[in-house]
């Protein structure tokens, strides 16, 4: 054990419970443990994190930053879905930090099911996110949580930057909207590769993400927006109009929806904010609208 954290894991600790569970690290799940006190308790520090929250964090592993997160907020609720890393982590907690034992929760399952938690609802989220799943985790959460206000998450280098970019960037994206239509997101740092066992090849990143008060303005429902979301980036170095001429139904289609919404139709997706993509969105939707009517006269 630790000497200088008495509750947090070192690396002796790791590699001392992962041989003790017979655990080797998979890159199919992405699987990289943080062995670094020093980076745990800045995760959370950055993620703001205090005695009003309830923090539910994704991929525990063997439970370095599960402990600092214990240290600092009210509950913690952990979603696990290896059999033996999710069996082991109460036992873990319960060794290092027994007076907060009773705060501790552990959801055996995968986070992309996962569609409510056992008590309270979580003011916030806080995750060393697996590389290959990371966006479909966090976006899945954003969107069934909605108590969650603040969430900060540690992602490849390259992840973090599309998630924090802002249109007109080469890497703004399918990620960089979607996130935007949940919260306010930004870069909150960078992570060396030597905080992990075993040590990743990529360079990691954190970013910031705070809830909006509601998602832009629009009549049209966040399926929708993201359809169109989609749509654009599938064939991004196109001109709107004709990268959304199979969304619309025609590029004539497309062109209508796109000037309705005050968008030149020559221009692509990565300079429109999540706003403009909402506001096309409820274009399109109201020209199809339009047109069933227009069609359902004309049958009678």
């Amino acid at each position: 054990m630790s000497t200088t954290e008495p509750a947090l894991l070192g690396p002796g600790d790791v590699r001392e419970l992962a041989a003790a569970l017979g655990v080797r690290p998979t890159k199919q799940r992405g699987q990289n443990f943080v062995i670094d006190a020093n980076t745990v308790r800045r995760i959370v520090r950055t993620a703001d994190v205090g005695p009003r929250d309830t923090v539910v964090e994704v991929g525990p592993g063997l439970g370095s930053l599960t402990l600092a997160l214990l240290e600092s907020a009210d509950r913690v609720v952990a979603v696990e879905i290896d059999d033996v890393l999710a069996k082991a982590l109460p036992s873990t907690v319960a060794a290092r930090l027994p007076e907060r034992a009773d705060r501790f929760a552990l959801v055996h399952a995968d986070a992309m099911d996962v569609t409510e938690l056992p008590g309270p609802a979580p003011t916030a989220l806080v995750a060393n996110l697996p590389y290959n799943v990371a966006v479909p985790v966090l976006l899945h959460m954003l969107e069934h949580f909605p108590s969650i206000e603040r969430t900060l998450v540690m992602v490849q280098a390259e992840v973090a930057d599309r998630l924090a970019a802002g249109p007109g960037s080469r890497v703004y994206g399918v990620p960089s909207v979607k996130a935007a239509w949940y919260a306010d997101v930004k870069r909150a740092g960078a992570i060396g590769r030597n905080v992990f066992w075993p040590a990743p090849n990529v360079d990691s990143g954190l970013v910031a993400l705070v809830r909006r008060q509601a998602p832009p303005a629009t009549t049209a429902t966040r399926k929708e927006v993201f359809a169109v979301v989609d749509a654009a980036f599938a064939q991004r170095r196109k001109t709107l109009r004709a990268a959304l001429a199979g969304w619309a139904g025609s590029a004539p289609a497309a062109e209508a929806a796109l000037v309705a919404a005050g968008v030149s139709p020559q221009a692509r997706g990565e300079s429109l904010t999540v706003a403009e993509f909402a506001r096309i969105a409820e274009c399109g939707k109201a020209g199809k609208a339009g047109e069933a009517g227009e069609a359902g006269k004309a049958g009678r």
